[in-house]
């Protein structure tokens, strides 16, 4: 079974400094349909103004994956966390038994696009944790390029959850294969381009629920950006 959302069928809300497409529901958007999938439980892609930004607020037995595609994020928490997220880094912050943080755009005259991404954890009760790490785009290209895993193996960020989240880039006119284990969930949300998935199309901000399919087909119609989730 492979069920598509397309972009335009998202959640929106916005704030004068943000945009924010969500593919689950989220703060003001509820969607009784779309409350999540496995442990994925927000993907939110962000537009937000120079100088904008999320001020101090507080979270809890969360896994938030945060993947800067153009600007930076200015990052501080209550962890003793601050730093500059740009883009092709990738964040990964575990909540656990509570954190506060908050984010805003670095820069005062360009944009910032963000996805951020929310993991139910496997337990509540972890002990608050955080990661930032490069991932070079000539690494993605043509493969899913491991960024996430449980046990953080090939320099991925550790999660607190047996998920593990990929990224890749397919150049126009080409093609990625993705195999899924018959007892796995399975979600692709495609960040930038147009693709197919086993022959169905998909435009950027479009997702796949993915379950009992064991063989999956990515056909790039122009050069496309994915993320992967292989999911319990």
């Amino acid at each position: 079974m492979i069920a598509i959302r397309q972009a335009e069928e998202r959640g929106r809300t916005g704030a004068g400094w943000l945009d924010s497409r969500h593919s689950f529901s989220f703060a003001e958007y509820y969607d009784p349909r779309e409350m999540g999938f496995s442990r994925l439980r927000v993907i939110n892609d962000d537009r937000i103004a120079p100088g904008g930004g999320f001020p101090p607020h507080s979270h809890r037995d969360m896994e938030i994956v945060t993947y800067v595609l153009d600007g930076a994020v200015r990052h501080r928490d209550s962890l003793g966390n601050g730093s500059v997220i740009e883009a092709g880094e990738v964040q990964r912050m575990s909540a656990g038994t509570g954190v506060t943080h908050s984010e805003f755009n670095a820069s005062a005259s360009a944009p910032l696009h963000l996805l951020q991404v929310w993991i139910e954890p496997d337990r509540r009760g972890h002990q608050p944790g955080y990661e930032q790490r490069r991932f070079a785009q000539d690494r993605k290209r043509g493969r899913m390029l491991l960024i996430a895993s449980p046990d953080g193996r090939d320099n991925s960020l550790r999660l607190n959850q047996d998920a593990r989240i990929y990224a890749g880039v397919v150049e126009s006119g080409g093609s990625l294969e993705i195999a899924l284990a018959p007892s796995r969930h399975g979600y692709l949300h495609l960040i930038r381009g147009a693709a197919t998935l086993n022959g169905i199309a998909m435009r950027a901000g479009a997702g796949a629920k993915i379950v009992d399919e064991s063989a999956l087909t990515l056909a790039a119609v122009e050069e496309s950006e994915a993320l992967w989730f292989d999911l319990p």
